[in-house]
């Protein structure tokens, strides 16, 4: 290892390549990350740094990469330079920032031209110490970054106390950002934490054109990743062809995480309590016995020889069977699974709250007063209390209803309030499209609150089944009022294919007799028998310019009155016109 070291620092043991940094807001590349290799060797950089750290000499390693990095890149295509270093290293008396400073001059630039990345795979324990030797290389106009910000080391203490001009979001935050409603909300915190500190951000790792819009529509002014141009040996001052097409022409929906925001990571364990349990070969005098050494048991597990769950004894059952006159003579002896529940509620210790919530809706209800059992790998592990599943599944519920609607999962009235917003404040035109079902009341009292539940389903599934992901929003204000706001450029045929796909789609929610009919049949709100047409789907809409409307409320309030004229011209869709904004 000594020996593969000592080649790696002599002239030649490390060659260059650098990545190009693109300024999002013109796509224009203004810096590169320099990143040294291994010239005469398999070994990654990482374990190239790592074999220097252990035998003592990463500040000579880091300074050979810095000047060779420095000797071999074109300032005038590419930009500002950036140069690892860690904060190891610095802390170590490695290499002192004189030093650093005279291998930077010795390309013959400005300093300004330069940024220091630092870099930490350990914590940093003196921090002030850190920011004291940086101070040295900030008077000579070199620029700080620090990297890896979100995985490894980098922490909010460095950000603060540091002070960088740049901190590089770690790729784990960026990749699939587009999917992930977590990586979102973490992403935006960082901006509005830079915003209050006065710190650029550089997104690490980008990949996929689809991450790419969110974080330029996040408003982060760099990027950095293979989509963007992979390592080489030659700066470059040119982004790909393809994403120079990619103009910023819509504003991408960001990925929402319905009612499992609220527990993401609450599972079956977190319910266990750990409580005994009774062999399938113990009689009922030692159930009886365990349920006086333990008061609060409220159901006592069975389990077979190698412990598998097979039923629960109800305590309350248990000692009304055993109260019985001559009972404990006729049943003490005998085995305990005589008085048992056999299947009982059952959950892995790894299944969600969220999935646990189906046990909520079974016709089983025995988990109120059994609690249910907990396995791990099909063994028994402990119990849950029916008591603690409903209140956990209940504050879910209640966290999640806020911004999801609880029976369709689609964002509700805050979601829908904030992309307007977003598309306002983007001035990014959009068409806002009101749906609403007709006649659904009479369907819902003649057939009931099950069946109504599946056809506001069905609306659902029609417009996200027509609406284009990544940029048509759909949202569900409450009811059976929907909304979907469109970018695509095509919505007035994808509106007309959701309300005829619906309507035909909803007659197998109808009995024969009334589809023969034609009709229901009920009483109107005066209590008068009549006759309704059977439900279908309207969809009134209105076509927003930029700087036409300045908040949401006007947009929603315009889309409702297209809404509402749609109805009463009993059309399947109607787009709201100037003339009727204006005398609506």
């Amino acid at each position: 290892m000594s020996a593969v070291l000592d080649a790696a620092l002599r002239p030649g043991g490390l060659r260059a390549v650098y990545q190009p940094i693109v300024h999002l807001e013109d796509q224009r590349v203004v810096a590169h990350e320099g990143l040294m290799r291994h010239a005469h060797g398999s070994m990654t950089p990482l374990q190239l740094l790592d074999l220097a750290r252990v035998a003592g000499r990463l500040g000579e390693l880091e300074t050979q990469a810095a000047r060779m990095l420095v000797r071999s890149f074109d300032f005038e295509r590419g930009g500002r330079l950036l140069v690892n270093l860690s904060a190891h290293a610095i802390l170590q008396d490695a290499f002192r920032p004189q030093q650093i400073i005279e291998g930077l001059q010795s390309a013959g630039r400005d300093l300004s031209r330069f940024v220091i990345e630092i870099t930490e795979r350990d914590i940093v324990e003196d921090v002030g110490r850190l920011a004291d030797a940086l101070g040295y290389l900030r008077a000579a106009g070199i620029r700080i970054a620090l990297d890896d910000f979100g995985n490894g080391h980098s922490n909010f203490e460095l950000w603060h106390e540091l002070g960088p001009e740049y901190v590089k979001i770690d790729r784990y935050l960026i990749h699939e950002i587009a999917e992930s409603p977590g990586r979102l909300s973490i992403v935006r915190a960082l901006v509005q934490v830079a915003e209050s500190l006065g710190t650029d951000l550089i997104a690490e790792g980008v990949e996929r054109m689809q991450d790419l819009a969110i974080i330029q529509d996040l408003g982060i002014r760099y990027a950095q990743g293979y989509l963007l141009g992979r390592p080489s040996e030659r700066a470059t001052d040119a982004v790909p062809d393809d994403l120079r097409l990619a103009s910023r022409e819509k504003l991408p929906v960001w990925p929402r995480s319905g009612r499992r925001s609220a527990f993401p990571k609450v599972t079956a364990a977190h319910l266990l309590i750990e409580a005994p349990s009774i062999t399938d070969d113990a009689s009922n005098f030692d159930a009886e016995q365990l349920f006086r050494q333990h008061p609060d048991l409220q159901a006592l597990p069975v389990v077979d020889g190698s412990g598998h769950p097979l039923g629960l004894i109800n305590r309350r059952v248990f000692n009304e069977r055993m109260a019985v006159p001559f009972a404990r003579e006729l049943l003490g002896r005998k085995p305990c699974i005589k008085l048992m529940h056999a299947s009982p509620i059952m959950a892995d210790v790894a299944q969600s709250i969220d999935a646990m919530s189906e046990i909520l809706l079974g016709e089983d209800q025995r988990y109120l007063s059994d609690g249910f059992i907990i396995t791990r790998d099909g063994r028994y592990a402990g119990v849950g209390t029916g008591e603690a599943l409903v209140r956990r599944v209940t504050e879910l519920r209640i966290e999640a209803a806020r911004y999801a609607n609880p029976l369709t999962l689609l964002p509700g009235n805050i979601p829908i309030a904030e992309h307007i917003a977003r598309l306002i404040d983007a001035h990014q035109p959009f068409t806002a499209a009101y749906c609403d079902l007709n006649h659904f009341k009479p369907y819902n009292d003649q057939y009931g609150y099950f069946r109504g539940d599946r056809m506001i389903r069905l609306v659902a599934s029609t417009l996200l089944r027509h609406a284009e992901p990544q940029w048509d929003f759909v949202g569900h204000v409450g009811g059976d009022d929907f909304v979907v706001l469109f970018q695509s450029d095509d919505w007035e045929r994808r509106c007309r294919e959701m309300v005829g796909e619906f309507n035909a789609a909803c007659r197998a929610l109808f009995d024969d007799d009334d589809l023969a009919r034609g009709v229901l049949e009920g009483e109107d709100r005066a209590g008068r028998y009549t006759t309704f047409p059977l439900t279908t789907l309207t969809i009134g809409a209105t076509q927003v310019t930029p700087h036409r409307f300045c908040t949401a409320e006007e947009v929603a309030s315009q889309a409702a009155a297209a809404k509402r004229l749609a109805k009463r011209l009993s059309v399947g869709l109607h787009v709201l016109d100037a003339a009727e904004a204006t005398t609506g």
